[in-house]
């Protein structure tokens, strides 16, 4: 599992501001030394918001990126978090997208992200899966 505050403080010149980087935004970063996390966020929130802002540090984003960009920043965010194994554990007794992201400790919006990017050998994997999990009467 990805631990991005592990990620964060193996990071040793990128500091962390608690200040609302902008009305829209929840989180931000400069793509070289410095993140900013919004207060208010909750743990999970904070947790996604955190990762999706190291991988934008990793790749040198230093403003605002293009449509594409994000798609792809969202799209690591998301494997990142959850794991295939994790993923195929949780599906099977979950009721809702929520209780899945509840189980996977990611907002749905990562939820979201991950299952609209699973690739035709992940879908295979979770169905034969699926398959093989006995299901209650």
């Amino acid at each position: 599992m990805f631990h991005p505050w592990r990620a964060l403080r193996r990071l040793g010149h990128v500091a962390l501001d608690w200040s609302r980087p902008h009305p829209a935004t929840p989180g931000a970063t400069n793509g070289i030394d410095m993140i900013w996390l919004d207060p208010r966020l909750n743990q999970v929130e904070r947790r996604c918001v955190l990762t999706h802002e190291l991988v934008h540090l990793e790749h040198g984003h230093t403003s605002c990126q293009p449509p594409a960009i994000e798609h792809t920043v969202r799209t690591e965010t998301a494997r990142r978090l959850i794991g295939l194994d994790r993923l195929i554990q949780a599906l099977p007794w979950a009721m809702s997208p929520a209780e899945l992201a509840d189980e996977l400790w990611v907002t749905e919006l990562v939820l979201m992200d991950r299952l609209r990017t699973l690739t035709e050998l992940e879908r295979t994997t979770i169905l034969a899966r699926h398959e093989d999990t006995p299901q209650n009467p």
